[in-house]
């Protein structure tokens, strides 16, 4: 992503921002834009927050992962663990996460944001389908892209995954300035960055390509069973936002999860059909008897869960609705995974 030109009364605000960050003060330089995007929505604003923001990650004392606390497992009915807004606290995810590897959170955000959000997504969904059409006039407020790396295919072009991405229902957030910005005020909105923070004993940051908006047509393959630490390794400190913004899980593609705290990464075995997946056979294993639950969610709803949760995207042939989502994973910087592109939160 190329610095963001900025013009008019958005140049002095940038420039002191720019001061600030080449100071070490980059957290005052996001505030500064920060406020002003609030009292008046400016692309030039929001492209330079995503720079800072990139910035930030890039300067940022990351660890390698190490050993971490464990959450011990307790008891689960079988039943995913579920809270209302009010309701959510560092306890209950602690508790949700023991019991059932994961916390339903009902109407964590409201309604009128729900709405903007959706209207979001289908304005970087086509401003992005614009851009392959060879549109000059794309707003970048909506899609801007910027370098990315590949941990899945050395030498992959960006454009390329994209695309792929694009193809699969998905755009990542951080190529839209317009939607990061919205999605970091939704976090500071609703409380659930404080509790993602305290949960996780310090401010995590974003990972880029972790980070996508998500508009998904029914299809008939369901997606594979996996834990994102198979790939993302055991020792880290992971919290994943999985935001429904339309209700899915019935008529719309949802997520299929075994309910309950695993100790680890299940080993792969021949059965699977990737090195990261597990197989059915090993989902039966790992359920011991629970039953796979497909929970339905309402607009607004959040899944919260870390890197071992067994889970798969839940689909099937009478689906007819397409399932609005924005998936948000964060990683602490004590234990941050390699090859993930940091986002300053």
């Amino acid at each position: 992503m190329a610095d963001a030109v900025v013009r008019g009364a958005e140049v002095p605000l940038v420039q002191q921002a720019r001061s600030l960050a080449s100071r070490g003060n980059i957290r005052d330089a996001i505030e500064l834009l920060t406020e002003a995007n609030r009292r008046e929505r400016s692309t030039d604003l929001e492209r330079e927050l995503v720079r800072l923001r990139r910035k930030g990650g890039r300067e940022a004392a990351l660890e390698a992962p190490s050993d971490r606390s464990q959450i011990t497992a307790l008891p689960t009915d079988g039943a995913v663990f579920e809270v209302d807004r009010a309701d959510l606290t560092v306890a209950a995810v602690q508790t949700g996460f023991a019991r059932s590897g994961c916390v339903l959170v009902r109407g964590l955000v409201p309604a009128p944001t729900v709405a903007e959000l959706v209207a979001g997504i289908d304005a970087v969904f086509a401003a992005y389908d614009a851009s392959q059409s060879g549109d000059d006039a794309v707003d970048p407020a909506w899609f801007d892209p910027g370098t990315m790396p590949d941990r899945v295919s050395p030498g992959l072009p960006a454009p390329f995954r994209r695309n792929l991405l694009r193809n699969d229902g998905g755009l990542w957030t951080v190529d839209s300035p317009r939607m990061l910005f919205d999605l970091f005020e939704m976090m500071e909105d609703t409380g659930i960055g404080r509790v993602m923070t305290d949960f996780l004993g310090e401010r995590p940051m974003l990972s880029a390509i972790k980070g996508t908006l998500r508009r998904v047509t029914p299809f008939d393959v369901i997606g594979g069973w996996h834990q994102d630490g198979a790939f993302l390794g055991e020792s880290i400190g992971a919290f994943n936002i999985w935001l429904a913004l339309s209700a899915c899980g019935q008529d719309a593609p949802g997520l299929d999860i075994v309910p309950r705290r695993l100790a680890g990464v299940i080993p792969n075995d021949e059965r699977a059909q990737f090195d990261w997946s597990v197989s059915d056979e090993g989902v039966l294993e790992a359920a011991d008897g629970l039953p796979i639950v497909r929970p339905a969610f309402e607009p607004g709803d959040a899944l919260l869960f870390d890197h071992l949760l067994l889970h798969r995207t839940g689909a099937s042939t009478a689906m007819t609705r397409d399932r609005y989502a924005i998936e948000s994973w964060f990683f602490a910087p004590t234990a941050y995974p390699a090859g993930q592109l940091p986002i300053l939160y």
